[in-house]
């Protein structure tokens, strides 16, 4: 049920107020609960401090509450409670996810030999990508990375990933758990935009010629920072001339691809290795609902392993768990399915456009007005502004947009973000909630002018 903008978004409660609070739920005894007490202490003890996504107040991060569509799925899966990484365990739940998997390629434009599987989240779809990036590279050197990991590859320092320094953290964290290092992670500049700028990279190729091995160019299709989409066939050029993988990260932007006017901005997608898509941050299906694409589907056997019980070798019948690392994990694909179905495709893109232009409309609106810096033109949902008010200087503006963004999370009634852009600390409004109109965006700035008053540097 959508909210009131009167309403709190969450209590804004402290970390202490809320470990107090939780305590008794937390209290494990020999005597348990009758089932209407531990809902009623859940009602008063728990919920208060979650947050309400589909708050007409909540532009701050990727999350909505689940759709209806999606949340039958969702219950049907629960009450199966289906793991779908074998046929043996959910033959139904397997093909369910293969043939939705066939459809979302088809859906995309992706290559007729391309597959996809669901991930626990976008940041295991962007760690594996770069696994099986290195470990084609890898076997480009005559060595199996699969088996001779690391200490079989001479020179393993040699590798690098490039990417925007805007690209997502998961990228730090996937070449820490391969064991390169950040090192090996080359941060190339963006743009005034905040896209890879595509001088710069030319510019790091060629200093890197010679003394490292490219293995893997990311592309980022919607930073999660201001939503800037990189130049992605431009970087594919590139990638093609040093022969390395590309993958897109497209956790947030890929979704877009949907839309006829984005297509343009996308172009070249489907030349990419793998794709990284979330579901779960504009189509309203529960937590997680992340997939990673792959433009030649055999590329997925770099992560097959067999058992003598489980995901036997020569088996004839699907087996998604041979796509990825977990051997167990939830059946997401029923409620992104059933959301597909009940909403048609014509009403999913209608949900996907509405807070763009709510976006788009927020920005136009805010052109004339005075006290408001725009950072840069929105390329999806994303405005990241500051407020600079008359009367206090510039170099006491990055602590008013502090100031501002703790005392809306404190107050509970409003919920931005926060970011830095060229150095300086700038609000961040994200949209995916269809709830969420460019009026009620410029009600939460009438509501920032409004805290200004107690700012006193």
């Amino acid at each position: 049920m959508t909210k009131q903008s009167g309403e709190a978004i969450c209590s804004g409660a402290t970390p202490r107020q809320i470990e107090e609070d939780l305590k008794p739920l937390l209290d494990f005894q020999k005597q348990g609960l009758s089932m209407e007490e531990l809902r009623t202490l859940i009602e008063d003890r728990l919920v208060p401090h979650l947050v309400k996504y589909d708050h007409p107040g909540f532009h701050s991060l990727y999350n909505f509450v689940p759709e209806e569509t999606a949340a039958m799925g969702a219950r049907i899966a629960l009450t199966y409670n289906q793991g779908v990484t074998n046929w043996q365990v959910s033959p139904g739940g397997v093909m369910v996810e293969e043939l939705c998997c066939r459809a979302l390629c088809r859906m995309f434009g992706l290559s007729p030999g391309a597959d996809a599987t669901f991930m626990y989240s976008g940041t295991y779809a962007n760690q594996q990508a770069v696994f099986m990036a290195l470990h084609r590279g890898a076997e480009r050197r005559g060595f199996d990375l699969a088996q001779d990991g690391l200490p079989g590859i001479p020179e393993p320092g040699r590798f690098v990933v490039l990417a925007s320094e805007e690209a997502h953290f998961s990228l730090r964290q996937a070449v820490r758990m391969l064991g390169l290092g950040e090192k090996a992670l080359v941060s190339v500049p963006a743009d005034g935009k905040r896209r890879l700028d595509i001088q710069s990279l030319e510019k790091t190729i060629s200093a890197l010629r010679g003394s490292k091995d490219i293995f893997c160019i990311v592309v980022t299709a919607g930073t999660a920072s201001t939503g800037s989409i990189d130049p992605i066939r431009p970087i594919v050029e590139l990638a093609k001339d040093v022969g390395a993988w590309v993958h897109v990260d497209g956790a947030y932007g890929f979704a877009y691809r949907m839309l006829a006017e984005y297509e343009s901005v996308f172009a070249g997608v489907e030349l990419a290795d793998s794709v990284t898509w979330d579901p779960h941050k504009q189509f309203g299906v529960p937590i997680p609902s992340s997939i990673l694409f792959a433009r030649r589907g055999e590329d997925f056997q770099r992560m097959a392993l067999f058992s003598g019980y489980f995901n036997r070798e020569g088996e004839t019948v699907p087996n998604p768990g041979l796509k990825s690392a977990p051997s167990t994990r939830p059946f997401s694909a029923l409620p992104l399915v059933t959301t597909l179905r009940c909403q048609g495709m014509e009403k999913a893109m209608e949900r996907l456009r509405t807070p763009l232009t709510a976006v788009r409309a927020f920005v136009d609106a805010l052109q004339a007005e005075e006290d408001i810096e725009l950072m840069l033109e929105p390329d999806l949902g994303i405005a990241c502004l500051r407020l600079t008010p008359r009367g206090i200087g510039k170099d006491l503006l990055d602590p008013l947009q502090q100031y501002l963004y703790e005392r809306t999370m404190a107050e509970g009634k409003r919920s931005i973000s926060m970011t830095s852009i060229g150095g300086k600390t700038v609000l961040r409004f994200l949209v995916v909630s269809p709830t969420v109109s460019s009026e009620t965006l410029m009600e939460t700035i009438a509501y920032l002018r409004t805290l200004v008053a107690g700012f006193n540097g």
